[in-house]
């Protein structure tokens, strides 16, 4: 489990406070795009190169789609419960 950071007088917030739940939504309005991008960039990667290997033209979108479809499963699984 990690421990929220200490804070500037020294003492972690208390798991309910105001300050915890404040880095909490900040924590998740940072992850989400990030993951939805990252899926994007490393699935449209994977689909980039499949396409310059096999000479093709379609795998790029297609990568770029299934990258976005895990990453909002993954936020979903993460955050949407």
């Amino acid at each position: 489990m990690v421990r929220p950071a200490m804070s500037e007088e020294g003492h972690r917030p208390d798991p309910g406070s105001d300050e915890s739940d404040h880095r909490g939504f900040a924590n998740a309005a940072w992850s989400i795009p990030s993951y939805i991008l990252s899926g994007m960039a490393v699935y449209g990667g994977l689909g980039w190169l499949l396409d310059r290997w096999l000479g093709t033209s379609a795998l790029f979108p297609i990568g770029v789609l299934v990258g976005l479809a895990l990453a909002l499963y993954l936020v979903y699984h993460r955050y949407g419960r």
